[in-house]
């Protein structure tokens, strides 16, 4: 049976190789849910959220990490965020024009793609990478390259009921090693792996298909989950970014001052005792 919007890492022993099967299924499908998507854009967002699941797999400790873009070209938003717990949120903002490519530098224009670690407890840490590579799977080998030094792999594909990611990555004791074409040969048999495979079969007959060869671990598979992490705080944080004098004008029009939320569309709604009591001008009622 194939396991639908899961989470599962993979260790080749001796060969000092780690990897990660990510898919989406039902969770994708709610997020995409009356967002009438674009297929490109559609794929884009399934890629970019499945690559930001698999680097939580990256993350050694409790917290959250985010993939985020701003373009100059159709696409004017695109991020996805997720936790260590594999719960995840994503959104991509474009523009009312046709999508005459799939090629990121298009969808984007001239963009930088940021990838954000927050720990809940320690420092935010923020690596930035130029838009350079067609494709997110580029994006992020390039990511690796510049801030970890470590060989990385990815691939994603999609169709209309969801998607699914693999990442392979080099550890640091690779280089002890005495067969050093491992990499070659480990990544090229997994560029082998076509779409109606990986949808067909679970990942433990796709590891078996692909390394039955070398020694591998798989560990056990975590749930993934689409959740949004709005609330009525993080509401009123946004107002309070705005200004003071900025919300009280909003108010001299509007009863109340209303925010939707991206990500789910929850609706929430302050008034002026709430903006007061924000800024320290009154009580909340």
């Amino acid at each position: 049976m194939v396991e639908g919007d899961t989470f599962q890492k993979f260790m080749l022993d001796a060969l000092e190789i780690r990897g990660e099967w990510v898919r989406l299924d039902d969770s994708f499908a709610e997020l995409c849910q009356n967002k009438n998507y674009p297929e490109s854009l559609r794929k884009l967002l399934a890629e970019t959220t499945a690559a930001s699941l698999l680097l939580t797999g990256t993350l050694k400790f409790e917290g959250r990490l985010s993939i985020h873009a701003r373009g100059s070209g159709p696409v004017s938003l695109l991020m996805a965020e997720a936790t260590h717990e594999r719960a995840y949120r994503s959104i991509v903002n474009h523009k009312a024009e046709p999508f005459e490519s799939d090629d990121l530098n298009h969808l984007l224009g001239k963009a930088q793609l940021a990838i954000t670690i927050e720990p809940d407890k320690g420092q935010r840490y923020q690596g930035i990478v130029p838009l350079e590579a067609s494709n997110m799977g580029d994006c992020l080998v390039q990511y690796f390259d510049m801030s970890e030094q470590l060989d990385t792999f990815f691939m994603f594909d999609s169709d209309a009921n969801g998607c699914f990611g693999l990442m392979l990555q080099k550890l640091p004791d690779y280089r002890s090693i005495q067969d050093q074409d491992a990499w070659d040969r480990v990544t090229q048999l997994a560029n082998t792996l076509s779409f109606e495979e990986v949808s067909g079969h679970d990942n433990e007959t796709l590891t078996h298909r692909l390394y039955h060869e070398e020694q591998v671990s798989l560990f056990a598979q975590e749930p993934v989950r689409f959740q949004c992490t709005c609330s009525p705080e993080r509401s009123l944080a946004s107002l309070n970014a705005l200004g003071h004098d900025e919300v009280l004008d909003i108010l001299e029009h509007e009863a109340k001052v209303a925010i939707d939320c991206q990500f789910c569309g929850a609706h929430y709604e302050f008034d002026r005792a709430d903006v007061n009591a924000l800024f320290g001008l009154g009580k909340m009622h």
